[in-house]
């Protein structure tokens, strides 16, 4: 099968099908849209596609013809109108202060005004008020109602949201020029707004009420990104001998209440660098300020596994309240693996949606919460290999040197030892990113357990206990329990998982062992001082 050229890096409609490259049609949900209604919204990921269709509508609007040879909407649009596009794209770039936003409003409305044949009295004229005669102008000019095309919407306000006061300002500034778009309703045909992230409607869109948003909508789950049917047609030829159950554990599961997708970037850059298996799409954009923002937070890490949320959490947030957890989502290191309705509410069970961003996460976060990133790989590489051994000694000898390895200035102004959840949230990250299956607070019938890390045919079912005051006398010790009768009660963490059967439910599992496993951390002394576990038959 002939291989057509791959669109790295190309973000517009025109070069892609006049260099004859590999593209998924998505022209059908440009027509969709078009018909059910004139003003819409929608979040999605970076790198998820979004400019390109943006690129799409405003080369269909003005009528090129030419370039929708063979697709969807060349049979299906009525291409004697050419409606007048007026594009605004915050992507270039970073704004750093209003002043900045403001000469780059400028800038953007005067070259739509120049490309339209119109003007402006600059002057004059306030930004929203040149942006309502620019709208005027070409309905008058060109005799069809105006099309606008907002590409990055929030990128301004993102780009400063570790300085909340600067975001602010960005906000205000993005609000007055939208607002423009309701008066200006009779003069408009079509209104099409892409974004990272949704700000709530009070915060930016206030008065801005008839947009649409389709970032949760059945409908339009597939319009950025492939699916698994894009791959076996628009790329097969690309993907002769990769394993597809592979492809997809690495790449697919970003869910919007519809068939799952991959990223196209993660697709492109995988073809062109030879079927090699890395985090593509993760690298593009390091979560910073998310992490910090959990450390902030004192997020216990190990809910990442069992997340339900309602659909407030998910739509919107503002620069003055901001839930990490809707971060997560909109920046796409969540995803929906379910929905669930209780109460007559409809809520969202989240998940991570591949094995890339899951590896690529938990590195992030461990880096995040103990300051270690140089030595990470081989703090990794020795807890797999004691895991998948079973060999709890070295387990234990490893978390030892781990927590005493991290640096003491990632405890500077904040008070993370003290609790329980800091340390539970360590050894999830760590764990997670081993590619272990991890469940947390894991539920039997007498309770739950902190984690339970099932790898290489081990299971592990482990308690945690902080101690808060000065180490005891029992502090230092290791030993696996059962040998002496009474030696459980020196240990909590054991002795409660023994008490209330917490490995029961595992203990006719197939595998290669079964162990209980308590472990004991000390607020003062930041380390792990007692571990004691046992082996069930």
């Amino acid at each position: 099968m002939s291989c057509k050229k791959l669109p790295i890096g190309i973000q517009t409609f025109r070069k892609i099908r006049e260099e004859d490259c590999c593209y998924v049609d998505k022209t059908g949900f440009a027509l969709q849209l078009i018909e059910d209604g004139t003003h819409y919204f929608l979040s999605r990921p970076r790198r998820f596609g979004k400019s390109l269709f943006l690129d799409t509508l405003a080369e269909l609007f003005s009528g090129r013809r030419e370039l929708f040879t063979g697709l969807e909407a060349e049979q299906g649009w009525d291409w004697s109108v050419r409606y007048p596009v007026i594009r605004l794209d915050f992507a270039a770039g970073v704004l750093q202060d209003r002043d900045a936003l403001d000469r780059r409003l400028q800038a953007l409305l005067r070259l739509n005004a120049e490309r339209l044949g119109v003007s402006c009295d600059w002057q004059k004229t306030d930004l929203p008020g040149c942006f309502g005669d620019l709208i005027r102008q070409a309905h008058s000019h060109c005799g069809q109602r105006v099309v606008v095309l907002v590409d990055e919407y929030d990128k301004p306000i993102l780009d400063n949201i570790e300085r909340p006061e600067i975001a602010a300002e960005m906000r205000e500034g993005l609000k007055n020029l939208y607002s423009v778009l309701k008066p200006e309703d009779a003069h408009l045909q079509f209104v099409f707004m892409t974004g990272v992230t949704k700000f709530s409607q009070v915060s930016l869109f206030s008065g801005l009420n008839q947009l649409r948003d389709i970032t949760l909508s059945a409908d339009y789950a597939t319009l950025c990104g492939y699916t698994q049917q894009d791959l076996e047609t628009t790329f097969a030829g690309h993907l002769t001998g990769v394993d597809r159950d592979e492809l997809r554990t690495w790449y697919n599961g970003h869910s919007f209440l519809g068939e799952p997708v991959y990223n196209p970037f993660d697709i492109l850059l995988f073809i062109s660098e030879g079927h090699s298996y890395r985090n593509y799409w993760f690298e593009t954009g390091s979560p910073s300020f998310l992490i910090k923002l959990f450390q902030r937070k004192r997020y216990f890490l190990p809910e990442l596994e069992a997340l339900e949320v309602s659909e407030e959490i998910l739509d919107a947030f503002d620069v003055e309240r901001i839930n990490p957890v809707t971060l997560l989502f909109q920046s796409g290191y969540l995803t929906i693996a379910e929905t669930v309705r209780r109460r007559g509410r409809l809520l969202f069970r989240l998940r991570i949606p591949n094995q890339e961003v899951r590896f690529a996460l938990t590195d992030q976060l461990i880096t995040g919460y103990t300051g270690i990133e140089n030595d990470r790989t081989r703090w990794q590489d020795g807890l797999y290999d004691t895991l998948a051994a079973g060999d709890l000694p070295g387990l234990v000898a490893t978390l030892k040197r781990l927590f005493a390895g991290i640096p003491w200035r990632n405890f500077t102004h904040n008070d993370l030892p003290e609790a329980e959840g800091y340390y539970a949230s360590v050894l999830y990250a760590f764990f997670a990113s081993l590619n272990a299956q991890v469940i947390p607070e894991d539920i039997s019938s007498q309770g739950q357990t902190d984690l339970t890390i099932k790898l290489e045919g081990y299971i592990y079912v482990m308690e945690i206990k902080l101690q808060r005051g000065p180490a005891g006398p029992d502090s230092e010790q290791d030993s696996e329990q059962g040998a002496k009768a009474g030696e459980t009660t020196a240990n909590p963490a054991l002795a409660q998982i023994q008490a209330r059967g917490y490995s029961a439910k595992y203990r006719d599992a197939p595998g290669k062992g079964l162990f209980e496993v308590g472990l004991v951390f000390s607020a003062s002394e930041r380390n792990l001082v007692r571990a004691d576990w046992q082996r069930v038959a």
